[in-house]
């Protein structure tokens, strides 16, 4: 089974978990050849991953891809000021196999990995439902630019099966150009955006307990033992404040190992640069805490 992360150095202090959990409930790690798509990533973060891979008795196989997320991607719209998301559309030209699974580095994988072979796949991206685009941030751009119909079904991106050889037989590599040269600067969430206006509405949909959201300020998930786990929004329990904010800090501690630990969570430029652009969610959720009390 192909595994595809794609990272940058913000995201390698939720990665730690993501990788533990994914290891430690996969009943044949063998199988597993885990991708990591690495945007302006160290050769000694690369070291670290390998290292936790080896404590945890890994058996599969390990590839690592560099690219340039700004060069190749940065006449696109960015998230505050970053295109490593773009790095999922290279998902297809990459992997020579039938499929592969993306996996944000924002997750607990409490369910072993291998459940994903179960899924018949007869779309070319398989994903869970999250709402009508109605009720997104880009569900304006949808509906008004590319006339899809407001009830239409829309995924979030953080846990996506690719059905590559479809995407190949659909050209939807060239749709995808195609609507990004046409809107560069309207893509409000990125490649999200993107994939769901390729798939409008078509996609097979995954049993909700493949994504299943912690958002900050919520209890957790009822059936999180047998869930992936994705902590959504701002603060993520590693962050400033998200010890004080998100309930999920105790479970991301848990399989996050002393040394990753050691390595990225603490005070550098990047994640004070990060306080300071979800600022406004981290009050949001300080005051509802305190009014809450």
């Amino acid at each position: 089974m192909n595994i595809v992360f794609n990272i940058n150095k913000l995201g390698m202090e939720g990665l730690g978990a993501t990788l533990t959990s994914l290891i430690r409930n996969c009943s044949q790690s063998k199988t597993l050849k885990l991708w990591f798509l690495c945007s302006e990533l160290g050769e000694n973060d690369k070291r670290n991953i390998q290292q936790l891979l080896k404590a945890e008795a890994f058996e599969g196989e390990l590839k690592f891809i560099d690219f340039d997320a700004k060069k190749k991607f940065g006449h696109l719209t960015s998230l505050h000021g970053d295109w490593t998301t773009y790095g999922r559309l290279l998902i297809p030209d990459i992997i020579e196999s039938d499929t592969a699974v993306y996996l944000d580095s924002d997750l607990i994988i409490n369910i072993d990995i291998l459940e994903f072979n179960s899924i018949k796949i007869d779309k070319i991206l398989s994903a869970v439902n999250g709402s009508e685009i109605l009720y997104t941030l880009d569900g304006t751009f949808l509906i008004e630019k590319l006339n899809l119909a407001p009830d239409t079904l829309y995924f979030y991106a953080g846990v996506l099966i690719f059905n590559i050889s479809s995407w190949k037989a659909n050209n939807s590599k060239k749709r995808l150009e195609e609507i990004a040269n046409q809107y560069s600067n309207e893509l409000v969430s990125g490649d999200q955006t993107l994939l769901n206006a390729l798939c409008a509405g078509d996609f097979t949909h995954l049993p909700k307990k493949f994504n299943s959201p912690w958002y900050p300020g919520s209890p957790q998930p009822q059936n999180m033992n047998k869930e992936v786990v994705h902590f959504v929004g701002s603060p993520k329990p590693w962050d400033f404040f998200g010890k004080i904010i998100h309930s999920g800090r105790d479970t991301w501690n848990a399989y996050t190992p002393p040394f990753w630990k050691s390595q990225y969570s603490g005070i550098s430029p990047l994640k004070i640069s990060r306080t300071w652009k979800i600022r406004r969610s981290i009050f949001k959720h300080l005051k509802q805490k305190l009014l809450s009390k």
